[in-house]
């Protein structure tokens, strides 16, 4: 019999009733209903909180039959039946005030339907608490509310603070009723990709427990290694002979695209769902996570701040900034993290720091990827093509092929980028060897100093300088003085040194030199 994975499928009781695989989180969540009432927790998109979510939902219902073989049908005796207030911020595109009011009223209407309706109650937040305080005495049980993408709204407004205010004033006050509405509710759960605080939608929710980076709940979306092994050794085995490699090859690839998510220090690592259950489905590698959303809103933080790409992956931060988002903070790397392009790779317990860096290789790729389009001159459809024909060109010895190339990057650099003009070449430049780097060695030190780039293949070692409003004559110069190429004088490859310079006034390679 095929084995159905669950790809896509966020609803527990459809995946179960149809015999679909699922990881079982259920002693987690049990844990979670035992020892608490209020609850928030991050995650990236694509990671299974809404399947979390709808799990919760199953169990308030006191769905059992949908438990059977799982932890909690044998965690729990009683099965109490909670009325349930489910919404899934998800479903809409929120990019005018009337689309969060429209998604808050029919949501409304829906529950009004089956609780009832008071005409004093005028605002969404009086409707909220009524709708509470209603469906509890009717049902003669507390209520369970369960909010999935709380943020989207706040999150797709993040470059329009004008909209973002306006979401996060209408969002401030319906939240509330969780705390106006305390005797009424049994259990409350919040998630999101990010956290916004201070003065954000959470100001007033201070009876959330965030458990987002909290170790004790680190598998509580997500594959562990242990659950990969457990419930996909077989998957892992067709997979290796599918690509025919051996098993231990194809653990080893599994790893390095998709696992490597860290939510807390010292925690286990995390593989994705979404890319793990979507290659045993095709039996193939895929960059399918990063291909289901593109993180626009990232590229336009960035952009916005003028923020150096290289330094992604050289970030050391403290927890609180990690923690939540500041909406009218200018730091897009909270955001980054959050979101998931970013994960923890180290802790510095003396001065509470965390230091960052891609998960894994699809991430790393898929990331660098998208943004060279919204910086280079060079569509989105042509950059895969083009990175292609440049490392072509690089292995071929092909100088002036690759520099021409490189050159048409940055023709008609747009006038907002090009303002921080070197930033913008940097960030080029680094974004394009980047990419290369998955396909030949880059380097950026030598024993003798620091070089702007060493690119190796099988045949060649370049060695490449940059000159900002000078000239090619001067980085060459400076290679010759510091003695670069001979840093490699016992190497079999040819040494090609480059010196280009950039013009501020053409915003492109005015000219280059190869010896």
């Amino acid at each position: 019999m095929n084995r159905l994975y669950p790809v896509g499928i966020q609803n527990f009781e459809d995946l179960r009733s149809r015999g679909y695989i699922y990881v079982d989180k259920t002693s987690l969540l049990y844990n979670l209903v035992q020892t608490g009432k209020y609850y928030f927790l991050s995650r990236p998109r694509r990671f299974g909180k809404s399947l979390m979510i709808s799990t919760l939902e199953a169990y308030f219902l006191g769905k059992r039959e949908l438990f059977k073989g799982l932890a909690m049908e044998s965690l729990e005796k009683d099965w109490a039946v909670h009325p349930v207030l489910h919404m899934d911020l998800n479903t809409e595109k929120y990019d005018t005030e009337a689309s969060l009011e429209n998604k808050l009223e029919l949501t409304l209407k829906q529950w009004e339907a089956e609780y009832g309706h008071n005409p004093d109650e005028y605002s969404v937040a009086t409707r909220f608490e009524g709708v509470i305080r209603r469906a509890a005495k009717k049902m003669g049980q507390k209520v369970v509310i369960l909010i999935d993408e709380y943020d989207k709204p706040m999150l797709q407004a993040i470059t329009n603070p004008e909209l973002q205010t306006k979401f996060r004033n209408t969002l401030k006050a319906f939240y509330g009723a969780l705390k106006s509405c305390d005797g009424s509710i049994h259990f409350a759960m919040l998630t999101g990709v990010t956290k916004f605080s201070k003065v954000s939608v959470f100001s007033d929710l201070n009876n959330l427990r965030d458990i987002s980076m909290v170790n004790q709940y680190a598998e509580i979306c997500g594959i562990s290694d242990a659950e990969l092994h457990q419930y996909f050794d077989g998957d892992i085995h067709s997979l290796a002979d599918k690509l025919s490699i051996d098993y231990t090859k194809a653990c080893g690839l599994l790893k390095e695209n998709y696992d490597g998510y860290h939510f807390c220090y010292n925690s286990v690592g995390m593989y994705n769902p979404f890319s793990l259950l979507s290659t045993f489905a095709n039996m193939q590698i895929g960059s399918y996570w990063f291909e289901t959303g593109t993180p626009t809103y990232l590229v336009e933080l960035m952009k916005l701040h003028h923020y150096p790409v290289e330094e992604i992956e050289h970030i050391v931060t403290s927890g609180p900034v990690l923690d939540s988002i500041d909406a009218a903070s200018t730091d897009p790397v909270p955001v980054i993290y959050q979101s998931g392009y970013l994960t923890i790779k180290d802790y510095n317990a003396e001065f509470e720091n965390y230091t960052l860096g891609f998960p894994n290789r699809e991430v790393e790729q898929g990331f660098l990827r998208f943004l060279l389009p919204h910086y280079a001159s060079v569509s989105v459809s042509k950059s895969p093509y083009e990175i292609q024909c440049f490392v072509g060109e690089v292995r071929k010895g092909d100088v002036d092929g690759f520099l021409s190339r490189l050159q048409t990057f940055f023709d008609d650099t747009p006038y907002e980028l090009a303002r921080d003009r070197e930033v913008h070449y940097q960030n080029i430049l680094y974004i394009v060897f980047k990419l290369m780097g998955f396909h030949t060695e880059v380097e950026y030190r030598t024993s003798r100093g620091r070089v702007d780039l060493v690119l190796k293949t099988s045949d060649y070692i370049y060695v490449m300088e940059f000159k900002l409003n000078g000239t090619a004559e001067e980085a060459m110069q400076q290679i010759e003085e510091k003695g670069y190429a001979s840093a490699f004088a016992s190497d079999g490859r040819k040494v090609i040194k480059v010196g280009i310079n950039f013009s501020d006034e053409t915003r492109s390679i005015e000219r280059w030199i190869v010896a």
